[in-house]
This record gives structure tokens, C-alpha cells and sequence, in this order.
């Protein structure tokens, strides 16, 4: 059998498996085992690539990420920063729905899983704005897009994958994803304060207000220091960072601020040890998939069709690129859509000679989109469920936000001097750059 029809028949199996409801990382390793039977690779060797592609230290920063978010919403300590945030801006028009938007900007600099962002919302804001008549459609539509921000503030889960797959510096997708975060952010505060509902106005909080909710949340606030602080200085990796936040919130924060909680220790760390086995799982399949993927020169041959019509032009890759990635998020989960197609965007980077930092910003960006749309639109799904609403009214109210999606992503590919520029300045050999041999300061490829 050809190589063209071992990709298809690889690929449509997985498609056909997962619209039948099987469990992503099931349906992506059956069509990968269906496709090895007609090659001369043995199935042990298959076996051991699923084993080989979660044996990274990288991708244990992932469940401690997981288990800062599960801590910081399960102790009950998010409602300090929710406070902050009502204080600045809940005086606005749509005040809520501007608590929402900078609470998970606040968030997303702790958890880094926007299903985490997602739960801490629906519990906290979201009845509260149902009690000031919000359209809960608008309110799950909202919640769903604001917790994309978790995957491109940092620390990013999907940014730990993709670096660790890519072999690409985790700091400077980290710093390179603070950009495009925060233009979603402010998009939606926006469209929130011009076309959303109205809500309740409120009187604008006095400076002694904003001062005390300030220093409640202080402490919580030092996670992202932490986090950011260790990376940029070396003294950790983006896993120690991880253990570093954790243990913070285990021997300071929680005993502090909510004693208590110790007792649900360990409801906590068996629920974070499930939720990390779900997306391991699908790591193992999308890496054996991914590598099959290249052993069939799948790479070479969308290379080379993108290279047609785009030539070496890096704008023009990266602009088919989205289009692949914003169709292909609509039915695949992020970190899989990462793993399997990383051959095929490493292909293209040295094609177009594009900076690998740009590139991974400008696929996590697109993939977070996918987040919000149909008929997987993960984030929607959630929040739909948890503030009892039908998907297909989310859905519908989620499609103005759009707007804001494609227009940040539209600015990630055309601008990439503003979205390196904090790597540039912070973390400057995380984007190529060099010692100037000549004096001080650093000299920079364009």
C-alpha cells in the first residue's frame, strides 16, 4: 500500500473512531496500528514509540501546573482575586463580564489550563451574574473564550508541549504568548463594555477598596513571580518552577489563608493524577502517530503543497497554517493537534525561515481558538455544562467574540517584532540571539 492511502487510511480512522464517540487517545492509536500493520514496523516498536513519546522530564511540568490550579480553586483562594478584580473593574458597563476577563487574566498567570479557568468561573462569577440577568449564553460564551488566555499567558500548558515536542524554548513561548493574551483580553473588555449586557452598575471603588483587595490577594499573586521569576533567572526549569509553585501553595498559602483544606489534600492530588492522565495518554498516541506521520514522508508532502502556493514567504506559510489549524481545531484536541503535526510545522519553520518562538506562538494562538468553536469547542462545552445552558446558544453567542480571535491572530503573524520582543528583552537566547562579541548587549537574527 502506498504512502498517500496509509495516511489516509491512518487519518480517517481516527476521525471516523472519534466521531463515534471513542476516547481521543484510543482513536488516534488505532489508526496508528492499522496503518504500522501494512509497514515493515513491527508492533513492539510501535508500543515502545507510545511509551517513548511521554519519557520527557519537560512534560512534568505539566501536572504541576494542573495541580497549582486544582489547589488554588479547590482551597477556595481565587475568590481574593476575583475581589481584586470587581474593585477595578466592576464599575464598568458590563461589570461582571469585565471581572470575568481580568480575573482570568490573573488566572491564566497560575493555572495555565483554561478547563481549571473554566470551574473557577462557573462556581464564582457565573451566579452572580445570573443574578443581575445576565444571558446565561453570554455568560457561558464569555467564560469560555476568556479561559483561552490561560494557554497563552504564562505558564502555558500547551507551551510546555509544544516546546517539549518541538525542541523549542519553553521561557520564550511563555514570554512570546503574553502578547497575543493580552490583546484577547482586551478585545474582549471591549466588545463586553460596547455590546454586552448592561449588568449592574456599580459605584467605582474607592482607593482604600482597591488597597485592601490588593493586599488580600498579595499572596496568591506571588505564584506567577515565582513561576516567571525562577525561569528568566535560571534558577529553575520550567518543571521545578512548577514544584516550586506547588510547594508555595502547600506550605504557605493554603496554611495561611485556608487551614482547613489540608483534610482535601489528597481528594486533590488524586483528582490532578486524573486529570494529567487524560492528556498523557493522548501524548503517547499523538507522539507514535506523529512519527508515523514522518516515516510516511507526510511532512515532505504538505511541505511542499504549502510551498507552492506560498513559496518561502513566512507570512504567507504562516497565514495556510492558521487556516490548516483553525479547520483542524474544530475537531481535534490542541495537544494532539501539537504532536502530530509538529514534523510537518518544523518542515515549514525551515522553509520559510521563520523564528521557532513566532511559529509556536502563532499555532498555540490559533489552537486556543479551537477552544470556542464547533462541534468540539472544548471550553464552550464546559462552560455551556456548568452554567446550564444548550451548547448551540453558546455557541451562537460566542460567534461575535470571534472577531477578537481572528484579529489577535492576524496580529501574532503580521507583527512578530512586538510579540518577540519581551524574549528579546528578558530572554534573549530563547529566540537566537547572541552574546555581541564586540561589547555588551546581544545581536538578534531578523
Amino acid at each position: 500500500m502506498s504512502s498517500g492511502l496509509l495516511l489516509v487510511l491512518m487519518g480517517g480512522l481516527f476521525l471516523l473512531l472519534g466521531y463515534m464517540g471513542v476516547p481521543v487517545a484510543f482513536a488516534i492509536i488505532a489508526g496508528v496500528l492499522a496503518a504500522t500493520a501494512f509497514t515493515p514496523i513491527s508492533f513492539q516498536s510501535m508500543v515502545g514509540q507510545l511509551f517513548h513519546g511521554i519519557d520527557s522530564e519537560t512534560l512534568l511540568a505539566v501536572p504541576f501546573f494542573l495541580l497549582v490550579g486544582e489547589l488554588m480553586s479547590s482551597a477556595d483562594v481565587t475568590h481574593r482575586m476575583i475581589r481584586l478584580a470587581q474593585t477595578l473593574v466592576g464599575h464598568l458597563r458590563g461589570g461582571l463580564a469585565q471581572v470575568v476577563t481580568l480575573f482570568s487574566m490573573f488566572f491564566a498567570g497560575i493555572s495555565g489550563s483554561s478547563a481549571a479557568d473554566v470551574a473557577v468561573l462557573s462556581r464564582t462569577v457565573a451566579p452572580e451574574m445570573d443574578k443581575e440577568r445576565y444571558d446565561r449564553a453570554f455568560t457561558a460564551a464569555l467564560i469560555a473564550s476568556a479561559s483561552t488566555m490561560a494557554n497563552l499567558i504564562p505558564p502555558s500548558i500547551m507551551a510546555v508541549v509544544y516546546g517539549a515536542t518541538g525542541n523549542v524554548s519553553i521561557g520564550g513561548l511563555f514570554l512570546g504568548g503574553v502578547v497575543p493574551g493580552v490583546l484577547i483580553g482586551v478585545g474582549l473588555m471591549i466588545y463586553s463594555y460596547f455590546f454586552g449586557p448592561v449588568g449592574t452598575m456599580k459605584k467605582r471603588a474607592r482607593l482604600v477598596d482597591i488597597f485592601v483587595a490588593a493586599r488580600g490577594s498579595a499572596l496568591p499573586m506571588v505564584i506567577p513571580v515565582i513561576i516567571m521569576g525562577g525561569i528568566l533567572t535560571g534558577w529553575f526549569t520550567p518543571t521545578e518552577a512548577g514544584m516550586a509553585a506547588a510547594a508555595y501553595i502547600l506550605l504557605v498559602l493554603i496554611p495561611v489563608l485556608n487551614p482547613r483544606h489540608v483534610r482535601r489534600l489528597p481528594g486533590d492530588f488524586m483528582y490532578t493524577g486524573l486529570l494529567y492522565s487524560l492528556p498523557l495518554a493522548a501524548v503517547a498516541g499523538a507522539s507514535a502517530f506523529g512519527w508515523m506521520l514522518a516515516y510516511l514522508r507526510g511532512p515532505d508532502t504538505v511541505a511542499e503543497y504549502i510551498s507552492y502556493y506560498a513559496g518561502t514567504d513566512p507570512r504567507m506559510i504562516m497565514l495556510l497554517l492558521v487556516a490548516l489549524f483553525v479547520i483542524l481545531g474544530d475537531f481535534i484536541d490542541a495537544i494532539p493537534a501539537i504532536i502530530i503535526f509538529m514534523p510537518i510545522i518544523n518542515k515549514l519553520t525551515q522553509v520559510g525561515r521563520i523564528n521557532p518562538v513566532h511559529m509556536g506562538v502563532v499555532i498555540i494562538t490559533t489552537l486556543v481558538f479551537g477552544l470556542i468553536t464547533p462541534p468540539y469547542g472544548l471550553s464552550l462545552l464546559i462552560a455551556s455544562k456548568f452554567v446550564g445552558v444548550p451548547f448551540y446558544r453558546a455557541m451562537l453567542r460566542s460567534f461575535p467574540l470571534y472577531i477578537v480571535f481572528f484579529a489577535t491572530i492576524a496580529f501574532t503573524v503580521l507583527f512578530p517584532d512586538v510579540v518577540l520582543w519581551l524574549p528579546k528583552q528578558l530572554l534573549p537566547q530563547s529566540v537566537g540571539c547572541f552574546p555581541n562579541p564586540n561589547g555588551t548587549g546581544w545581536i538578534c537574527p531578523r
